[in-house]
């Protein structure tokens, strides 16, 4: 059964904005860090943010502060508020629980992240 599943991609225009939520079922996210990857067709798998249990956000360095994630563990769902979209964004983009509630190590390389959604696909035209 699905247990984390993304949505609220689509196509943005250069310069625009979209969020991305990803929601999880009969799973507790309270305790956990969560974090959003993209891979764009033919690249490596990057990390794009993370977001610790107590709400310690973590970004990657060619961001430049575009991105914002956020969670609301009520919801069990977090968020990736993505602006000033850049046709380099296009890419899938997908979003997993870590597997304790900290952003620390090698979290953008996809290390202990345990559940991973299907992801989603966001094309941005220039």
């Amino acid at each position: 059964q699905v247990q984390v599943a993304e949505s609220g991609g689509g196509l943005g225009q250069a310069g625009g904005s979209l969020r991305l939520s990803c929601t999880a079922s009969e799973l507790n996210l309270d305790d956990y860090a969560m974090g959003w990857f993209r891979q764009a067709p033919g690249e490596e798998r990057e990390g794009i943010s993370c977001i610790t249990s107590t709400g310690s956000t973590y970004y990657g360095m060619f961001l430049k502060g575009r991105f914002i994630i956020s969670r609301d563990n009520a919801k069990k769902t977090s968020y990736l508020q993505m602006n000033s979209l850049q046709p380099e964004d296009t890419a899938m983009y997908f979003c997993a629980r870590r597997a304790n509630g900290y952003c620390s190590g090698s979290w953008f390389r996809g290390s202990d992240f345990d559940y991973w959604g299907q992801g989603t696909q966001v094309t941005v035209s220039s």
